[in-house]
């Protein structure tokens, strides 16, 4: 691959990743390379496998869709091809070893690599220069990818990105700590308690640290019905809706394998309205979509009263996206300000999706943060933008360009 005679940017999208949301950035991926602008921009497909390895797939990602039902994933397989980055390299520095070439073993991230690949075999090693990268779009949801951690590789690497930067990233993807700025800033959150459930007692299923749980839940003056969530992650995993106080502390229990620090938080009556933000000028005010809402259509089991993984990525039947919300245009204002004022207070660029609680009271309280919202076909995202007038290309095309150089 070669300089662009076109002069298309361009661009690799990354996604995959480590997290447990490796299938959702997969089908998000997709989902995105299906409605690039191919005339303007010239797409790269790079997955982090989920060992942590980064490749070019053997498989063509715009295959994947929701509709099918399967969960894809990528693995390191003969016919991928691991990517080398030459740090010294910045946006020219990205390789790829050629068809046939295993020498890469397990690996390849940088000049060194691992497996059984040193600094020096990069020179003997056939390897294909992926041209000059003009942006990076990280489609990669949870840990790894879109906490910070691939955000500071690439400001590392001087290459520009899509997306919020690391601080951003990073605050939001701990929702203990995005509680923390918005609180300090003014805005509205749930009532919650959080654990360091590390020191607490595993061989027990943390029974033996009940009394301090139930301790500070009552101490907070927190009412059932309860939400215990990992404090990063995403995509429902780890998330438990608690109704009876004996039920409690195997719900902390549930969480512990998605992040040590774990939230409870009381249920709210009120409605879950979320927010896409975009802002592709740092000088100017975020602008915000119209509101959407999450209608469940059906249960699939007694008590099935909240949006899980299922009822987002799996069941389709389950639930339809509304976009503007059935709420007065007041309150949709009201949303779209306090969307605008989260992305703000935690630093945000490029994209964002505020989700809120919308009570009888008209109080707005935001629940969570979403760096990098989801972009699968039954997204919020793209759709609140598309009621909103700007299609879902487009949106691609003003992030891109946003940051392209």
């Amino acid at each position: 691959m070669s300089e662009n005679p076109k002069n298309k940017k361009r661009v690799i999208v990354l996604f995959g990743g480590r997290a447990d949301e490796h299938s959702i950035s997969c089908i998000s991926a997709g989902s995105l390379l299906r409605a690039i602008d191919r005339d303007r921009f010239e797409p790269v497909p790079v997955a982090i496998a989920k060992e942590g390895q980064w490749v070019l797939p053997d498989v063509d990602p715009c295959e994947w869709n929701l509709g099918d039902g399967v969960m894809p994933e990528v693995n390191m397989t003969d016919g991928s091809r691991p990517v080398m980055i030459d740090m010294a390299k910045g946006a020219d520095g990205f390789f790829a070893l050629l068809p046939g070439d295993n020498k890469a073993g397990s690996a390849a991230i940088g000049v060194g690599v691992s497996g059984d690949m040193t600094a020096g075999d990069v020179e003997d090693t056939d390897c294909e220069w992926l041209g000059h990268i003009d942006a990076v779009f990280p489609v990669l949801h949870g840990e790894y990818g879109e906490d910070g951690a691939v955000q500071g590789l690439l400001e590392t690497l001087g290459v520009p990105y899509v997306g919020c930067g690391v601080l951003a990233s990073a605050v939001c993807m701990d929702k203990h700590f995005t509680k923390i700025l918005l609180r300090a800033a003014g805005i509205a959150v749930t009532p919650g308690v959080t654990f360091d459930a590390r020191p607490f007692d595993q061989s027990s299923r943390f029974e033996a640290n009940a009394g301090e749980i139930l301790g500070a839940v009552a101490a907070a003056g927190l009412r059932y019905p309860l939400f215990v969530k990992p404090a990063w992650g995403g995509s429902s995993f780890g998330v438990t809706k608690v109704e009876r106080q004996e039920d409690l502390v195997a719900a902390v229990y549930a969480a512990y394998p998605y992040s040590w620090r774990i939230l409870v938080e009381q249920g709210i009556e009120g409605r879950e309205i979320e927010c896409a933000v975009l802002s592709t000028n740092p000088l100017a005010e975020p602008r915000t979509a119209w509101p959407g809402e999450i209608v469940l259509d059906h249960k699939r089991s007694e008590g099935d009263e909240f949006y899980d993984f299922d009822a987002k990525y799996i069941d389709s039947s389950a639930s339809h996206v509304e976009v503007p919300a059935k709420l007065p245009t007041e309150m949709l204002q009201k949303v779209r300000d306090v969307a605008a004022r989260a992305f703000k207070a935690v630093d945000g660029a490029g994209l964002m999706r505020v989700d809120t609680f919308v009570q009888e009271d008209g109080t707005v309280m935001v629940n969570e943060i979403n760096t990098m919202p989801g972009f699968t076909s039954i997204s919020m995202y793209p759709k609140a933008w598309a009621a909103s007038g700007i299609e879902y290309q487009k949106v691609i095309t003003e992030l891109i360009d946003s940051v392209a150089r």
